[in-house]
């Protein structure tokens, strides 16, 4: 038997986390948060989403110094059911969930990861370490959440950090400006970044912190992300918010397709089982793509800025 697909959508001009049904395409229900929540993850169980209360609309926009929590969805009960503090560390982005259930949070504000050991159980983190850099927009964490890369938007670099070991001293190195969007490869030996400062999309070897590949990208490539192609070959996708458009690239760096997109793309998630990604966009939609005819099969109308998302099967 199918399981039933939920998307899960934060919709930050809207201020909520939704559940949308996607054999009707409609919203089940609106959880309605303080101003501008932004990412989320989801722990390796599915039982639970943690949702970072950024607090401003987006990293370029003036205001105070944003929100200092995550907040805890029961995606069962579709609840909100618990706050993280994060206090005096502001402005939540990058999040992820180990296979342990630990819980890593990127504070922009302050340029500090810090981990969330027992989430459920305490909530307060119990460990922070330095990224290394300015403005620390997101963060790809290893399988084993020994090692983690920060993207740095205002110093321009990477640096290699570890997330449980605050005596190590972050390895910086400069990929392009404005490093933004960035993905491992599946054997964790590089790690790719786009570059929204001149369109150019890099390999970094993990292990000597060297770039040893780069390719030209469309304007102003937002976020990339692995994906498989029907060879079975890994592909590279970018989003392209300068142009609307969408590339997928070679592990080369060569690109092999653009698709025009309807609007501006603001993020991104793959379906778990099947060749399809659903991406957000600006005219408040969320659309189904087909990877495999590079078609949209499906269009859910919601609030006001969707943002990340992710397919919940249950």
């Amino acid at each position: 038997m199918k399981p039933s697909e939920t998307l899960l959508l934060v919709q930050k001009c809207a201020h909520t986390f939704s559940f949308y049904d996607l054999a009707s395409g409609q919203a089940e229900k609106h959880i309605v948060l303080p101003n501008f929540p932004h990412e989320f993850t989801v722990d390796p169980v599915r039982q639970l989403a943690y949702v970072g209360h950024y607090g401003i609309e987006t990293a370029s926009h003036l205001g105070d110094v944003g929100g200092h929590s995550v907040f805890v969805i029961d995606l069962q009960r579709q609840e909100h059911v618990h706050t993280l503090n994060l206090w005096p560390f502001y402005r939540p982005h990058g999040l992820t969930v180990d296979g342990q259930g630990r819980l890593f949070v990127m504070s922009e504000a302050h340029n500090t990861l810090l981990r969330f050991s027992d989430p459920v159980k305490r909530h307060v983190p119990d460990l922070a370490v330095p990224s290394g850099g300015y403005k620390t927009h997101l963060f790809a964490l290893s399988r084993d959440a020994e090692t983690a890369y920060a993207l740095n938007l205002l110093s321009n670099t990477v640096t290699k950090i570890r997330p449980n070991d605050p005596t190590f001293t972050p390895v910086a190195m400069v990929p392009g400006p404005v490093p933004e969007g960035n993905v491992l490869s599946a054997d964790e030996t590089l790690l790719y970044v786009a570059n929204r400062g001149d369109d150019t999309l890099v390999a970094v070897d993990t292990r000597s912190m060297q770039v040893v590949a780069r390719g030209k990208t469309r304007r102003d490539p937002n976020r990339v992300y692995r994906i498989r192609g029907a060879d079975g070959q890994d592909r590279l996708m970018t989003t392209n918010s300068g142009e609307h458009s969408l590339s997928v690239f070679g592990t080369d760096l060569v690109e092999q397709r653009c698709l025009a997109l309807p609007s501006n793309p603001l993020a991104l998630s793959l379906h778990p089982t099947e060749r399809a990604a659903f991406i957000s966009f600006q005219d408040e939609t969320v659309r189904r793509l087909d990877l495999d005819t590079f078609e949209f099969t499906q269009t859910l109308k919601t609030l006001r800025e969707p943002d990340s998302s992710y397919v919940w099967q249950h």
